[in-house]
């Protein structure tokens, strides 16, 4: 039976929901105080990560505890007073990351990541959005032989349970690869299932452009409020009030803000990153997205030009921009491929909504009935968008869902 649904957020992960409960029938409006697909959605890495069947886990051992303490690496940063403003997530986080733990985590994520690739390719085949992708995979690279051996045997752990495909590249095979990096690596893996996007806001408008072609509404408007009247849920924007039978709440890492009025509360750390786009000098290629693993950045070759991201700086949500961890990234990346000029006038920071046992919170709000949850999907909401609009659309609907969805309700916490 067709019913009334609003979905907050325009994110991957909210157009997907969109663009599926649409697909079922129902009439949607989408609602987001931006165009879609601009804010973390937008500057992401834009892979589409098979192989990604293991969340990050919050470090445990003494030597990288130690390594991050003075707060100057690559991969991970943090703003001492919005650390200590998280304390109780980020224990939480440290619990859930003990071996016993991460170990039960695992099986439960990894159900997600591999329904993947078959949910973005319906969505990518409907929207006409091939142009946009490219089937190659990506390249992991490792500047010493220690950190590539432990990362093979994980990945062949990880084919063995979880069907990952890759292959291992010693030094001359990844300078056929990517003849234009540096000389001096012990090598890398090449993931070969991966699909990656030349520009992830740009997919993500199409998913969007797609909803509204086939009778979606979409709101470009700042909400106001949400609450409950009666059997309808009314919305609350500066272009007007909406009223649903339902509502999916997929605003990220503002998802949480607007749960606490409601009087629901859910652990989230937010995990914030950094984007800048370059030229190269000597006309050299960059031919696949290629991860400094050991240093945590990544180099990407999007359609704005060669895309450097970070790795992750702990801070508040509300935190003004801090560029040096950007600057980081670039001083190494330069040393391994000859980045050009920088193209944009600023660079880009996003946050990413991350719970604190690694896996999104998809289902129905406890005690709030009509109103659903669609977030905290950490590093993968790219990925995981359109599976996530699969379920959530199943369990709306009251069909069983493709996998067990009890490990992502919301009232695991």
């Amino acid at each position: 039976m067709s019913r009334e649904i609003i979905v907050l957020g325009a994110g991957m992960v909210g157009v997907a929901v969109a663009w599926h409960l649409l697909e079922r029938g129902h009439r949607v409006t989408l609602v987001d105080r931006r165009e879609a697909g601009r804010e973390t959605s937008f500057g992401n890495a834009g892979i589409i990560q098979r192989e990604a069947v293991r969340p990050y886990p919050f470090p445990r051992d003494l030597g990288t505890l130690m390594r991050v303490l003075p707060n100057r690496q690559v991969d991970i940063r943090y703003r001492a007073l919005d650390v200590l403003r998280s304390a109780g997530p980020l224990c939480r986080y440290w619990q859930q990351s003990s071996p016993q733990r991460y170990a039960g985590i695992v099986p439960d994520y990894a159900a997600l990541i591999s329904h993947s690739l078959q949910a973005h390719a319906s969505m990518i085949e409907a929207t006409g959005a091939e142009h946009l992708i490219r089937r190659q995979g990506y390249v992991k690279a490792f500047r010493t032989a220690a950190a590539m051996e432990t990362e093979c045997r994980l990945a062949d752990e990880d084919a063995a349970r979880y069907g990952v495909t890759y292959r291992a590249l010693d030094p001359k095979a990844l300078a056929d690869l990517e003849p234009h990096l540096a000389p001096g690596l012990a090598g890398a893996i090449h993931w070969t299932q991966p699909w990656t996007a030349t520009d992830p806001g740009a997919l993500v408008a199409a998913y969007a452009a797609d909803f509204q072609a086939r009778g979606g509404h979409f709101l470009q408007a700042s909400i106001g409020g949400i609450s409950r009247q009666g059997p309808h849920w009314r919305v609350t924007t500066n272009r007007g009030d909406l009223g649903a039978e339902r509502v999916v709440l997929a605003l990220g890492p503002w998802s949480v803000r607007w749960l606490s009025k409601l009087g629901l509360s859910i652990p989230l750390i937010t995990k914030r990153g950094y984007h800048m786009h370059y030229g190269s000098h000597d006309a050299a290629r960059l031919n696949h997205w290629v991860l400094d693993a050991e240093l945590g950045y990544l180099l990407a070759p999007m359609r704005s030009g060669i895309r450097l991201t970070t790795g992750a700086e702990l801070s508040s949500l509300d935190a003004p921009a801090q560029g040096q961890q950007l600057a980081a990234a670039e001083a190494v990346a330069r040393q391994l491929f000859p980045l050009g000029e920088r193209l944009d006038l600023i660079p880009w920071q996003g946050a990413r909504p991350c719970t604190t046992d690694m896996k999104p919170v998809i289902g129905p709000a406890p005690g709030q009935p009509g109103l659903w949850l669609a977030f905290g999907h950490g590093h993968q909401g790219f990925t995981l968008g359109p599976i996530t609009g699969r379920l959530l659309g199943q369990m709306m609907d009251g069909e069983p869902p493709d996998i067990e969805m009890a490990p992502f309700r919301s009232d695991r916490f």
